[in-house]
């Protein structure tokens, strides 16, 4: 988490009227606001949104204060309109601001986060919805009819599509209905959410120490300010602990957001949210269409949705009253953006809470080292829910050397993983195989001149999907279809897969097991909540014997019949450099194991190694996971890392490899070296072309008491570059690709 924030709103003149001038922060890059005049017939606040003139075009902006130009008055343009939506809050601008000067990014950058759906801001268009009719005439009443009929037994208006999909009618019927006199018309607003989350639908019955832990967030809800771990083995019921406080918030009438890493593991967590609080939250995500963000926008702009759940973007959503934030699976990496203004998504909501004076509850059964230590130093309060719930077991963890019990040649599933295998179906329980690799096989090759296939965009090999027939790369998109000959020597036949993905484990699952039902799943066959609510759906209605996936099945998940889980690369994450190489390998093959036998049955985990004394598997094995923290934090501690220390990058990128490398060196001359802020570098960036350009890194190390921002400000300053190039800056970096 980066240091405590000013929580001291900005204070601001709050109304202007006409002839008065203003500043519009613009959502765009630039270095500040722009000044405009109000006219005589308006009267506007600080937070209202208005469109001004810029250039030959309009733009939408946000008034963020009292103008600062000494230019004649008669010179500045006038605001053109103000549009209906409810102005920002103080917090959100203080938020924003906040945001800017921590990632190191110009105010207008950060608001274009927040105005990401600009049509938003127009009312919306309203829609012809039917009713009953008060007085119908005669008419036939067919079976659908009287199913739309029954669909409408309360007052309020619903469209064709929606009311034809809960009466199970075809949209012909509606109309039908309609022409006859049976319904009459009225007109519906798009944005409106008329059904709400109800705190009291259905409260499930707790354990013990889940009734503890659940009473203590509820309490936390009303008492401003705090952050507190939930920290609990995989099935302990966290999320039922933390619906608690979920509802103890809308009973307090405040808005609620819930932060999950991925988009895929919506589908399970809206079912279950849905059955307690008898509808569904709104949702904001990537997969939504451009109409639901528009509306769901507005909706939380008018304090109309109650619940939103969402990736790491809805953390800029305009609230009105926000009064309680959850992140769940804080530990994720997929919380970090890292294009445009490059952030933590949990770091900066632990930001948004202690701005608005609100609790903020993180969630993992395997809490990120940072997250760990704040405990330690009493910032952060923690509860604990060690056992599982209902009476659950922890699955038994055991590995396989497979220096000493390899498979066969050509083969990935070791003798004793295959033997497990066969014993679960013939039991009819499931197995989820776990490999973090997609595709057939990671390297094509030809045997013949040894010509690998390379992206020419970006500095990693294409990877091989057989299904599709095509290489791809994971990093910029690249493909082409997976030739027949190779291109360099053209010889016939001599190109070989080298490695395993998914698919080709597939393949070897499905020759060692023909008559078993198997199912790839990762980000290529699920990317978005339907997808993965089809994959829950054939899990959990046992149409599924075997489950072969990436990390995407690793968290989240609730299958009752899946009893052993088979890590088929376990050494895969400890590979390279990175600090946290360690504590991600833990974290990721902790979560997988924890979906294997999660009700009564009970649950068997194979770890296949070529490293079977790291410390990793001494952990997962003996389940000491505190003994794991605790040497990994003295390792941090010693070597001056994170969270006991400071890390910034800068990235130095641009399509011309020799402008890249004079612009890093100038930017290096000038670059500060004290024992409080060490520099590293220029050197290439493990992945030097990424997206056709070049790239070369920076890495900044200082002590926990440096405050780099103003360091890094001032070192930019002093350097001279060329404009062809582009410098990011990445403040707290976790990935150094």
């Amino acid at each position: 988490m980066p240091e405590k924030p000013d929580t001291v709103i900005t204070k601001r003149a709050t109304r202007f009227s006409g002839a008065d001038l203003v500043s519009v922060l613009l959502p765009l890059p630039l270095r500040g606001a722009y000044d405009y005049l109000v006219p005589q017939d308006m009267t506007v606040q600080v937070g209202d949104f208005v469109t001004v003139p810029l250039g030959p075009r309009h733009q939408s902006g946000v008034i963020w204060g009292p103008g600062t130009s000494d230019i004649d008055p008669k010179r500045i343009k006038p605001i053109l309109n103000k549009h209906d939506t409810p102005p920002l809050t103080r917090i959100t601008i203080a938020f924003i601001e906040w945001v800017a000067a921590y990632a190191m990014q110009p105010n207008g950058a950060v608001l274009k986060m927040v105005m990401s759906t600009p049509k938003a801001l127009e009312p919306p268009p309203s829609r012809i919805g039917y009713v009953k009719a008060e007085n119908p005439p005669e008419f036939r009443r067919t079976l659908p009819r009287l199913r739309v009929l029954q669909a409408l037994k309360d007052t309020r208006p619903f469209v064709a599509a929606d009311l034809a999909r809960k009466a199970h009618v075809t949209p012909n019927v509606i109309s039908a209905l309609a022409k006859v006199g049976g319904l009459e018309t009225a007109l519906l607003s798009i944005s409106a959410f008329p059904h709400q989350p109800n705190p009291d639908h259905l409260e499930p019955e707790l354990s013990k120490d889940q009734i503890i832990a659940a009473k203590s967030l509820s309490e936390k809800v009303s008492k401003g300010f705090s952050v507190t771990l939930v920290d609990g083995v995989p099935g302990a019921g966290k999320t039922e602990v933390y619906f608690h406080a979920v509802a103890q918030a809308l009973r307090n009438n405040k808005q609620v957001l819930v932060m999950l890493p991925e988009i895929a593991l919506s589908a399970q967590w809206i079912d279950r949210f849905r059955r307690r609080f008898g509808h569904a939250p709104a949702e904001w995500h990537s997969d939504i269409t451009v109409s639901q963000r528009r509306d769901t926008w507005r909706a939380v702009a008018l304090k109309h949705a109650r619940v939103i759940v969402g990736a790491r973007s809805a953390l800029f959503l305009p609230y009105q009253d926000l009064g309680l934030i959850v992140v769940d699976e804080e530990h994720e990496s997929a919380f970090k953006q890292e294009d445009g203004v490059i952030y933590n998504a949990r770091d900066m909501a632990v930001v948004r809470a202690q701005i608005g004076k609100l609790p903020i509850v993180l969630v993992s059964a395997t809490p990120s080292l940072e997250t760990v230590v704040n405990t330690r130093r009493g910032r952060y309060q923690i509860l604990t829910l060690p056992n599982r719930h209902g009476g659950a077991e922890l699955p038994e963890v055991k590995l396989v050397n497979m220096l000493k019990a390899p498979p066969d040649r050509g083969k990935w599933l070791s003798p004793a993983l295959e033997m497990q295998v066969a014993q679960t179906i013939s039991r009819g329980e499931q197995t989820l195989l776990f490999l973090n690799r997609r595709g057939y096989a990671p390297l094509t090759l030809c045997r013949t001149c040894g010509h690998r296939f390379q992206c020419p965009r970006c500095t990693s090999w294409l990877v091989e999907h057989r299904l599709v027939g095509r290489l791809q790369c994971h990093h910029c998109g690249f493909q082409l279809t997976t030739p027949e000959i190779c291109p360099l020597c053209e010889d016939n036949d001599s190109l070989v897969p080298c490695g395993p993905g998914v698919e080709r484990l597939f393949d070897e699952v499905k020759a060692a097991f023909p008559a078993a039902r198997v199912l790839i799943a990762t980000s290529d066959n699920i990317q978005s909540p339907k997808a993965a609510e089809n994959l829950v759906y054939q899990i959990e209605q046992g149409e599924i014997d075997i489950i072969i996936g990436t990390q995407i099945v690793a968290k989240g998940y609730h299958f009752p019949m899946l009893t052993l889980v088979g890590a088929i690369d376990a050494d895969l994450g400890l590979q390279g450099g990175d600090l946290r190489a360690s504590e991600r390998t833990y974290q990721l093959l902790y979560q997988v194991a924890g979906r294997a036998g999660r009700e009564e049955r009970k649950g068997r985990v194979v770890l296949q190694t070529y490293n079977p004394t790291h410390p990793v598997f001494a952990a997962l094995c003996e389940g000491n996971r505190d003994a794991f923290l605790e040497a990994e934090i003295k390792d941090r501690e010693t070597s001056g890392m994170p969270p006991f220390g400071r890390l910034a990058a800068l990235i130095i990128s641009g399509k011309d490899e020799q402008e890249v490398d004079r612009g890093a060196e100038a930017i290096g001359r000038a670059a500060p070296d004290t024992p409080e802020f060490r520099v590293l570098g220029p050197a290439p960036a493990p992945i030097n072309l990424l997206r056709g350009r070049h790239r070369r890194r920076f890495l900044v190390i200082a002590t926990r008491q440096t405050h780099v921002q103003p360091i890094l400000r001032a070192w930019i300053s002093r350097a001279r570059w060329s404009k062809k190039i582009r410098i990011q800056i990445d403040i707290d970096p976790i990935s150094f690709f």
